[in-house]
Order: structure tokens, then C-alpha cells, then sequence
């Protein structure tokens, strides 16, 4: 096969891992990505299940691990910081790592054969049967066989060839924020978590510089920007007003603090991810937001998307029919669990916290506890 060009927007975890395979497959992958640089929350992601399969084929399974978190329990306290409950995690063979660390190593794997672009993004997208002609805010245009949104979310990619965001993003009542914390934690095993309705905060020791994430249920709020830090800041302290436990002290840095994320807990929904030649992989074509296997499922779908572009004889079409409904399995069963794994880390009233608190004796709730920001 003659080598083709392919351009994938997103430097996170699926577009690397895009770039990675798509070289090994015969194709010449460019990555542009918005930020200056590489970027990320910081928090904490799992690679499991098909994913670690996937690292295992990368040769980056040793990388992960010595990157890798030591935590191996949660647990729960009230607002005086006594214990409710305890949840012992790990042990499913999967590794936990900042999201940062991830997407390096995965950066590191691909940029010997792969162009990375940084601080740019893409404003038009005009297909042919020959190709597809971009356009960048600020590179030159050019031309490319395929074009592959790895953009996440809130994804340009997405809104520039199928439609508005509102279309296929689907709020889920809860909202997220995280915050890095300059202070090394207590206990570098323990992820400690504080719950009154509809609200939670846990504190997660990562690698020795501690993360707060903040969890609560509310409405959709109109015209909610991901990027306007003002209206996080806001949002965050009169969903927690009158908590206990470390939250004044935690929402007093939430007001100093220029590193904070916040955004809706969402579900992407879409009835087809590619059109013509241009496709979505990871969070950008089926998002699962706060409490799936996001990261997971962006090696895993992305390994799988280059598989079967790599396959003769060469039907970007039939590849694309291909890897949706292959990847389809593995996400729609994540998709449909979010309101559950919700109920389990924020229940929404003191009835359904007692019940929680005292399950946690009985069950494990290792899927929905290991999740704790966006993947």
C-alpha cells in the first residue's frame, strides 16, 4: 500500500496511540493539538482490560508501571473525618497513573514516526474522493488522505463535520473539577472521600502530590463554557457551601488556584462516527465521562481503528464501518452504567449515603470507585 496521510486533532491518549499504529500500518500520521504542549488534568486513569494488551504490544507496560499510583483502598469519611466506610481497590491486574504521565509515555511511543503540531487547531474541513483540505487557525493549509478527531468531548472535529455539540453531548445531573494540591497526602495508599447529598470530595494521594476532586449532581447550566474558570470557581462554591470536613480549607484553593478544571459529567451519543473520510475515535465519538474506562477505551479503540485501516485492500469507508462496530461492544455497556456508578460515589439523598456506607462492607465497589476524573 502507498503510504497515505493522515491527520488526527488531539494529543491526548487515543491520538498518540492513533499515530503509533497508524505508522506501523503504513500510513504517515500528523497530530495537531490545540494546547502549546502536552496537557492534562493530572488525574488519575486506568489502563486495563484491552488496553493493557494494547501497552503490552506498545513495549510501554514498564513505563506505566513505574509511573504508576500506590493507592489500594477508599475510604469514605463524614464530616468530622470519622470513617464510614472502607473499599479495598487493585488487584485486577490494571494500572492506575496520572493522566499526564499517560499521555507522555504514549507521546514518547509515537513522535519518532509522527509529526506532532502543537498550538494549533483545525477551522475548516472540505472532503473529496481524493482527500481532505484543511484548514488551521494558524498553519498553513494542506491536504490530507484521512482526517481522525481524537479531540475529545467537547471535539472541533465533531462540530465541523456532524453538527452542533448539543446534538450528541447528553449532561448526566453531575459536574467535576479537579485540583492539584502542592502538599505530599497523609498516606499515599489511602483515597480518602467525604459525602453529603449530592455532593462529594475525595483526595487522592497520586504520585506524591496530592489531587482534589470535587463531584456534584446539578442541572445543566445554560451556556456552560468548559474553559471559563470564573464561572467554575462560582459554581464550586455554592454547590459546596456548608460542607464539612476539609472542604473550606480545599474550596479556599479552589479560589486561589489558577490550575483548576471543571466540567459536566457527560455522554457522548452519535448514530454513526465517520462520514467519508473523516472519523472519530475515543471521547470525541463516545464519550463516558467521569466513571467509564475512558482511557481504556480510547488505547483500545484507537489500536482497533488502525487495525482496520491497515487491512487491504485499502477501504477507508469499510475500515470505518469496521471499528465502529467492533468498539461499539466494549463502550455501550460503560455508557449505559454511568447513573449507577453516580448512585454508588454520590448518592443523592442521607438515605441512599447510609445505604452506600454500609454496602461497602458487603460489596465491592472497585469499577465505579477507580474513577474518579475524566479519563
Amino acid at each position: 500500500m502507498t503510504e497515505q496521510t493522515v491527520l488526527i486533532s488531539g494529543a491526548g491518549v487515543a491520538g498518540p496511540t492513533l499515530a503509533y499504529w497508524l505508522a506501523r500500518a503504513g500510513f504517515r500520521p500528523t497530530v495537531v493539538e490545540r494546547a502549546a504542549g502536552l496537557r492534562s488534568s493530572g488525574s488519575p486513569v486506568d489502563v486495563r482490560g484491552p488496553a493493557s494488551r494494547v501497552a503490552d504490544r506498545m513495549g510501554i507496560t514498564a513505563k506505566l508501571r513505574e509511573a504508576s499510583t500506590a493507592v489500594t483502598s477508599l475510604k469514605f469519611v463524614d464530616d468530622t473525618g470519622r470513617r464510614t466506610g472502607r473499599v479495598a481497590m487493585g488487584g485486577d491486574g490494571g494500572i492506575e497513573l496520572p493522566r499526564t504521565d499517560l499521555a507522555a509515555i504514549l507521546h514518547e511511543a509515537a513522535r519518532e514516526d509522527a509529526e506532532f503540531v502543537f498550538h494549533d487547531s483545525i477551522t475548516e474541513l472540505s472532503q473529496d474522493d481524493g482527500g481532505v483540505d484543511v484548514t488551521f487557525e494558524r498553519g498553513a493549509p494542506r491536504r490530507f488522505d484521512l482526517v481522525l478527531g481524537a479531540d475529545g468531548l467537547h471535539s472541533g472535529v465533531r462540530r465541523l463535520v456532524f453538527g452542533p455539540e448539543h446534538a450528541f453531548v447528553e449532561h448526566m445531573g453531575v459536574y467535576v473539577a479537579t485540583l492539584p494540591l502542592a502538599d505530599p497526602p497523609a498516606d499515599r495508599t489511602e483515597l480518602v472521600m467525604y459525602n453529603s447529598p449530592g455532593r462529594a470530595v475525595a483526595v487522592h494521594p497520586s504520585r506524591g502530590r496530592g489531587i482534589a476532586a470535587f463531584m456534584f449532581r446539578g442541572a445543566a447550566v445554560p451556556g456552560f463554557d468548559h474553559r471559563d474558570v470564573a464561572l467554575h470557581k462560582r459554581m464550586l462554591a455554592e454547590a459546596y457551601a456548608g460542607a464539612g470536613w476539609r472542604v473550606p480549607e480545599l474550596l479556599e484553593r479552589v479560589r486561589e488556584a489558577g490550575d483548576l478544571y471543571l466540567d459536566s459529567v457527560s455522554r457522548v451519543r452519535m448514530g454513526g462516527w465517520s462520514s467519508g473520510r473523516i472519523a472519530l475515535a475515543g471521547d470525541a465519538a463516545s464519550c463516558v465521562s467521569l466513571f467509564g474506562d475512558g482511557s481504556t477505551l480510547a488505547m483500545a479503540g484507537a489500536y482497533t481503528l488502525a487495525e482496520e485501516l491497515g487491512r487491504p485492500p485499502g477501504d477507508a469507508a469499510a475500515a470505518f464501518r469496521r471499528y465502529e462496530a467492533a468498539h461499539r461492544k466494549l463502550v455501550e455497556p460503560k455508557q449505559r452504567n454511568v447513573s449507577t456508578a453516580a448512585a454508588l460515589l454520590i448518592p443523592a439523598t442521607r438515605g441512599g449515603l447510609a445505604a452506600r456506607n454500609f454496602g461497602t462492607r458487603l460489596l465491592p465497589l472497585v469499577t465505579a470507585a477507580r474513577r474518579l476524573a475524566p479519563a
